[in-house]
């Protein structure tokens, strides 16, 4: 029955998927989050002024951090011994706004997608906590997969009308 779900078995109870079956491979995810500041807090980010700290360091290490524990944090997502994560941050002045990535990398049996997304996700909250005596309007928005690669669907990258 290829519309079953996966996540489910036979008694309607969830379960972990099997993945012992696939081929190991490669796999590659990249996402995104945007962070929207206000003009003090996104100048204190840039100054290096807030007082809690160097906000961006703090959330590269969150992000990678979350990244790995993802399996902690979503019940149903297979435990993965990441072979890379990483969180980059673009800023734009004209804006205050960061444009969060995160991109894990594995070889696995099964995809690192949502290791991405949790990257992204933490990195962008520790913003918003770090910040938020500041500015308590800051917005989190945008967080989507911008791309994955290895495993038996193969390769996908979110075309730039869905952006």
């Amino acid at each position: 029955m290829a519309n079953r779900l996966t996540h489910i078995n036979d008694q309607g109870e969830a379960k972990m998927v099997d993945v012992s079956a696939k081929t190991t491979t490669v796999r590659v995810a990249s996402a995104r989050a945007l962070v929207q500041l206000g003009c003090e807090a996104f100048q204190q980010l840039l100054d290096g002024t807030n007082t809690k700290g160097d906000v961006l360091a703090v959330a590269r290490i969150a992000g990678i951090q979350a990244a790995k524990k993802c399996s902690d944090l979503i019940p149903l997502c297979h435990p993965l011994m990441l072979s890379s994560a990483s969180i980059e941050f673009t800023l734009d002045e004209h804006d205050y706004s960061i444009e969060i990535i995160s991109c894990c990398k594995i070889s696995s049996q099964t995809g690192v997608e949502m290791e991405a997304l949790t990257g992204v996700s933490v990195a962008a909250l520790t913003i918003y906590d770090m910040c938020k005596a500041v500015d308590k309007a800051i917005e989190i928005s945008s967080i989507h997969l911008l791309e994955k690669s290895g495993g038996k669907s193969g390769d996908w990258c979110r075309s730039e009308h869905q952006k």
